[in-house]
């Protein structure tokens, strides 16, 4: 198990990683739980898988905005600082929609500006907090990533779950309370870890001016650039989140508390694969494991599509978060490894714009196919579509299968 199992060396030393990394997990259950309630109320109203799928456009516009301004701002002015500003405003807009839905006034336009604004102040919070991990896990970065990722990942199985369970029990608006608590305990946790000021003259430089400076280092990287490619062209069209409201309620018959199982299998293979990712601590080529990785995923929503129950449905959808999980570890590191600390908040500003973008492109592409096609033709096609995208981003990108870990542990002095 010690060969297989996640480092908790730099948590157990560190109080301040492990308020962040708690505070991580409140913040992944608030957001998985309206990542259900969101699709379904819209859904419930409108009996439109396409609206359905257009809510990840109206929140596509102010995550990569939010992205990209909170990895300047995180580069230039004291992250902690920075957290728990933009923690205040996920707090405010959550509290707005569950008041907007008890007093029976949430509109599909008053949700999708609010999922829009929910989904930058969001960004902003995701962003920050990578930038600051590295400083806070010093020597034990690799497991300190994983560790992250194991965590949010549990609270993702746990956040659909509960957000359909909730549904199916209660209401709507009770889990955008719950959202509220969720988000407040991420304040509350981040308030006594120190200050994380910048390390290098950024608080002078103009925000546009370290916006294309942070674009600048990424497009010069081949590798990093080859890991955000080849992510786009799985969540993009790999992921039918957004159809599974539609499939549970219409192909499965299964109600809110089947969306919430499909929600929850993607994540409930993911925490697992990411609970056992010890061994990608010691991994050397991690772009190699991230190409396969990839290509499982792939290949395993594509089944999904096809699958005749909803229990096979989930477990293809768990096969496929498996794989997800280790691509997602090893991404991290390599992403962290090749940037200087006072590049991380734009590094990871941009990292934040294409596992949080593509996704919600994913729901666009999969609400269009599902009203062009059938919704399991949808889910199967978009499966396909990866793999061929992914083996496009490999060819314009080999620096990434060329990635030597060990090489740049001993650049950077990382304990594995």
């Amino acid at each position: 198990m010690a060969r297989i199992a996640v480092d908790l060396t730099g948590v157990r030393r560190s109080r301040d990683l492990r308020l962040l990394t708690i505070g991580q997990a409140a913040s992944a259950l608030g957001t998985q739980a309206a990542l259900v309630a969101i699709p379904y109320q819209v859904y419930s109203d409108t009996h439109s898988a396409l609206l359905v799928g257009l809510t990840g456009a109206a929140e596509l516009v102010p995550l990569a905005t939010a992205a990209l301004l909170g990895g300047a701002w995180a580069d230039r002015m004291d992250r902690r600082r920075l957290m728990l500003v933009a923690q205040l405003v996920e707090m405010l807009v959550v509290a707005v929609l569950a008041a907007l839905t008890i007093l029976g006034a949430a509109h599909v336009v008053a949700i999708f500006v609010l999922a829009g604004a929910l989904a930058g102040s969001g960004a902003v919070v995701n962003v920050t907090r990578s930038a600051a991990v590295p400083a806070l896990a010093g020597e034990w970065l690799r497991s300190a990533l994983a560790l992250n990722f194991s965590v949010s990942s549990l609270a993702a199985v746990v956040g659909p779950a509960l957000g359909g369970l909730l549904i199916a029990a209660a209401s709507v608006q009770v889990v955008y309370i719950v959202d509220v608590v969720a988000f407040g305990a991420m304040f509350l946790l981040t308030l006594p870890i120190r200050p994380l000021p910048p390390t290098m003259g950024e608080r002078h430089e103009q925000v546009g001016r370290s916006i294309v400076e942070g674009l600048r280092f990424v497009r010069g990287n081949r590798a990093l650039l080859g890991s955000f490619a080849i992510d786009l062209a799985a969540m993009a069209f790999g992921m039918p989140r957004a159809l599974f409201a539609v499939l549970s309620l219409t192909v499965f018959h299964a109600g809110a508390s089947g969306t919430g199982l499909l929600y929850a299998a993607v994540s409930a293979g993911a925490v697992v694969a990411a609970v056992t990712t010890g061994w990608l601590e010691h991994a050397r080529w991690l772009g190699r494991i991230t190409i396969v990785a990839v290509g499982v995923w792939g290949v395993a929503i594509a089944l999904a599509g096809l699958a005749p129950s909803i229990w096979v449905c989930a477990l293809f959808l768990a096969m496929a978060g498996a794989a997800d999980s280790v691509s997602a570890v090893c991404r991290s590191v390599i992403n962290q490894m090749v940037t200087p600390e006072h590049m991380r908040g734009r590094m990871s500003s941009v990292y934040s714009l294409v596992v949080t973008s593509g996704p919600r492109l994913g729901d666009v592409e999969s609400g269009v196919a599902a009203s062009l096609l059938s919704v399991t033709a949808a889910v199967a096609t978009g499966g396909l579509l990866c793999l061929v995208f992914a083996a496009l981003s490999v060819v314009a990108f080999p620096e990434l299968a060329r990635f030597d870990g060990h090489a740049e542990d001993a650049r950077i002095g990382v304990v594995g």
